[in-house]
């Protein structure tokens, strides 16, 4: 016991290290990503922290199995270059203990992975979907701030607001508009006022921006027919936001009991893909153990590397095997699981190649004098 609590603190220790430095490297992408929306007034600055948080146990449900993968190859190929095994071997702990060691730490790791992939993200990546598809059914004037210029009604008008309170009541605010492309002369259109604000016409639904005390020029660039109109009250119509009720729903946000109780080819791919995840924990322990056998002279990370490469590969083939029970092409029959039995294969065959583990009937008998 005292060797497996040394072996199972170092690595979940490596595993939680490796796993921060991954969230903080994948969150700073998506966090760019989001934060360049919000730029842009595609997307509120106040919703960014909580659609991180929403999909963080989808980013975790990918992370932890790699994470797991690189400490058991960096923890025991230390003890390996530390000549710690040579060690432990002498005193009579085998290659196939550590192997043991490895599983059971492995079962906890897939049980928390498992939670993570069955129960905690699609319900996470719901509400990330859900937040996001509110922001895009925002109106144009919702996602405005003051002192900047904004695009409405798809880019063929501007808009500019000294100040807007928390009630979208605006000063200060002018509006260029681009007349029809189709005329042989467009027009354009400037308005500046003192004052404005959204209002919602209750019979049509329609959204208006209603301009107070201003003055409106329109004409055409190049000519000096000018029409100038002064108002106390003008209003200019908003492009409607319909929900769109064509957009897919998202099978990776429906919950696990929905997909169990579906015949239909991306759900079923789904949920042998939420399962694939703590499987994935098993079998890359299986490939680790042996890989991480080196020598003390080669160093522990000269095997990292093309663990990496069969790692990749692993995820590689699932999702292509994913991506064929989805179109129902040849081999969809046999879902995901092949991938695995092929990965396992091939940790089995390391395992004896690297002499952790033997069946029977290929261990040499010793003759009895």
């Amino acid at each position: 016991m005292i060797i497996f609590r040394y072996v199972a603190r170092d690595i979940l220790a490596t595993t939680f290290a490796v796993t921060l430095v991954l969230v903080v490297v994948i969150t700073s992408s998506r966090f760019v990503k989001y934060l360049a929306q919000a730029a842009a007034g595609q997307l509120d600055a106040n919703v960014l922290f909580a659609v991180i948080g929403y999909r963080m146990p989808g980013f975790l449900e990918l992370i932890i199995p790699l994470a797991f993968f690189l400490a058991v190859l960096l923890v025991y190929g230390r003890m390996y270059v530390e000549s710690e095994m040579t060690v432990l071997h002498a005193c009579g702990v085998g290659p196939g203990r550590f192997m043991v060691y490895a599983i059971s730490i492995a079962c906890a790791v897939a049980v928390l992975v498992g939670w993570l992939a069955l129960s905690v993200s699609p319900g996470g990546l719901a509400r990330a979907e859900a937040l996001l598809n509110e922001q895009k059914e925002r109106s144009e004037l919702e996602s405005m701030d003051e002192g900047r210029f904004y695009s409405l009604r798809g880019g063929r008008a501007v808009m500019y607001s000294g100040e807007i309170d928390d009630s979208q009541h605006m000063t200060h605010v002018f509006v260029a508009e681009a007349g029809d492309e189709e005329d042989a002369e467009p027009s354009r259109v400037i308005v500046f006022a003192e004052k404005g604000s959204s209002r919602r016409d209750s019979a049509q639904g329609d959204r208006f921006l209603v301009l107070e005390n201003g003055y409106r020029i329109e004409g055409v660039p190049g000519r000096a027919d000018f029409t100038l109109t002064s108002f106390a009250q003008y209003g200019h119509r908003l492009a409607r936001v319909e929900p769109d009720s064509r957009r897919r729903e998202k099978v990776a946000s429906l919950p696990t009991a929905d997909l169990l109780a579906s015949d239909d080819p991306a759900r079923r791919a789904a949920l042998q893909w939420r399962i694939s995840s703590p499987l994935l924990v098993l079998v890359v322990t299986l490939l680790a153990v042996p890989l991480a056998r080196t020598n003390p002279r080669q160093g522990r990370f000269i095997r990292i590397f093309p663990a990496i490469i069969l790692y990749m590969l692993y995820l590689v083939a699932l999702n292509g095997a994913r991506g064929m029970m989805e179109e129902q092409a040849a081999l969809a029959v046999l879902g995901l699981w092949w991938v695995h039995f092929l990965f396992l294969a091939i940790g089995l065959v390391l395992l004896v190649w690297s002499g952790a583990w033997r069946p029977a009937w290929l261990t040499p008998k010793v003759a009895m004098r």
